[in-house]
């Protein structure tokens, strides 16, 4: 086993920890988007799922547990190859340039992370860690939540934070995979783009959703 540990040291081993963490992260987006969805078909629907969850409750504990662990080491890991990175460069560019495959996304995804850990805790004690007797506990932590208008406001920001990251994060992730090949590539970052505006909107729609349909 050694010389897994000792591969897990280099840069190389820790770009793919970054990289299994962030598709852990991406397939975990897409089944919460997808049931969040459900909100817009109504309450009783939105309900019904979350009487779904609770019924699975042993599993999605352990599912918690491994959420978690994967959440822990993708940012200590990415806090490392960025400390790691400013190190071997302490000197900015006296220009910062938007060539060379160079985005929004790519140039700020420590920052991004960091924010996303900090949304990612309020949003935990906002509606996880709650008394989840049962399904209707957590639909009026939501009401009463989005009903305080500041909050919308932090969580579509937060939101949009999220899009920005895993608008870089879901192609590198493929590419550090092994996928970086001229005829796939384009394909990948397209559908990373879509994936994150997906998310942005779906996910940031709620709260106005919420307040406008059971609030005011």
């Amino acid at each position: 086993m050694n010389w897994f540990f000792n591969m897990l040291r280099t840069s190389i081993g820790k770009k793919w920890m970054m990289a299994l963490t962030g598709l852990g992260f991406v397939l975990f987006l897409c089944i919460h988007l997808i049931g969040n969805l459900t909100l817009y078909a109504g309450k009783d629907l939105f309900l019904s799922y979350v009487a779904h969850l609770h019924a699975l409750d042993p599993l999605i504990r352990v599912a918690e547990i491994g959420l978690l662990f994967f959440a822990a080491v993708h940012v200590a890991t990415g806090l490392t190859l960025f400390w790691q990175n400013w190190q071997a460069r302490p000197v900015g560019y006296q220009m910062k340039k938007s060539g060379g495959g160079r985005t929004i996304g790519s140039r700020t995804m420590p920052y991004t992370g960091l924010v996303i850990l900090g949304f990612v805790m309020v949003h935990l004690l906002q509606f996880h860690f709650i008394d989840h007797d049962p399904q209707a506990a957590v639909f009026q932590a939501m009401t009463d939540t989005f009903a305080f208008l500041p909050y919308i406001f932090f969580y579509t920001a937060a939101v949009i934070v999220v899009a920005v990251h895993i608008s870089h994060g879901f192609w590198s992730l493929f590419q550090t995979l092994g996928a970086n090949h001229p005829k796939y590539m384009p394909a990948i970052k397209g559908l990373g783009i879509i994936f994150s505006l997906l998310a942005a909107v779906g996910f940031g729609c709620i709260p106005v959703y919420v307040y406008v349909r059971f609030i005011i």
